[in-house]
């Protein structure tokens, strides 16, 4: 073998499907912010928690603006997956139908939504801060035990529309626990607001998109 394979940290092993038993991550505590026009930025971000269940850390995704609407159905896939998933939770603050869109919402309950999502996001936090995440956590245990990822799916969607307070989402982020892992999904619109709390800035750009021809969200790869 060479030395160039034997220094990879798999030495050049085929992988192999493992059992997942309860672990600790030895490099968590970045601020990942993924943003943008293009289709993506929630499957990315479920695959990461998918990825870092499967080494057995405890993962928890809390989703803000996804409360449901006419033109997909009331359960989606990656629901489904994620209950499968030892290790991963999930949690919705959403509101049926879009802020914004007058498709017969009230803008008003959107609101109430995000603010109880942020008040669920404090919690959140909290209950990583008071837990030991250089430790394994139990896989079936509640968010309130702690996680070592928190993904916090569509939250820069809300602050970009004012639903959540962009100088309260700031903060929590400079104060969130040190091993934490957090990850921020959501906005067409440049968040610059948050560059300088976030380690690893993605922007997901849009090149062609099916809505664009009048496309609706198809199941199996939008819900």
């Amino acid at each position: 073998m060479s030395d160039a394979i034997e220094n990879t940290p798999g030495k050049g092993r085929t992988p192999e499907a493992r059992a997942i038993e309860p672990s600790s991550p030895e490099e968590f505590g970045r601020v990942q912010l993924w943003w943008g026009d293009g289709k993506g930025k929630t499957t990315a971000a479920m695959g990461m928690g998918f990825r870092a269940a499967g080494h057995g850390y405890r993962v928890h995704m809390l989703q803000f603006m996804k409360g449901g609407a006419a033109s997909v159905e009331d359960v989606r896939g990656e629901y489904n997956a994620i209950a499968a998933m030892p290790g991963f939770s999930y949690e919705n603050a959403g509101h049926y139908g879009w802020h914004g869109m007058h498709d017969g919402s009230e803008d008003a309950d959107h609101e109430g939504e995000a603010d109880a999502g942020f008040e669920r996001l404090a919690e959140l936090t909290e209950a990583a801060r008071g837990a030991d995440l250089t430790e394994p956590l139990a896989l079936d245990g509640s968010p309130e035990a702690g996680m070592h990822m928190l993904i916090v799916d569509e939250v820069v969607y809300a602050a970009n529309r004012g639903l959540v307070d962009r100088k309260a989402l700031v903060e929590l982020i400079r104060t969130k626990p040190t091993g934490l892992e957090l990850v921020l999904t959501g906005g067409h619109e440049k968040p610059e607001y948050l560059y300088d709390t976030a380690d690893l800035v993605t922007r997901v750009k849009k090149e062609k998109h099916q809505f664009e021809e009048g496309g609706r969200a198809r199941k199996g790869t939008e819900y």
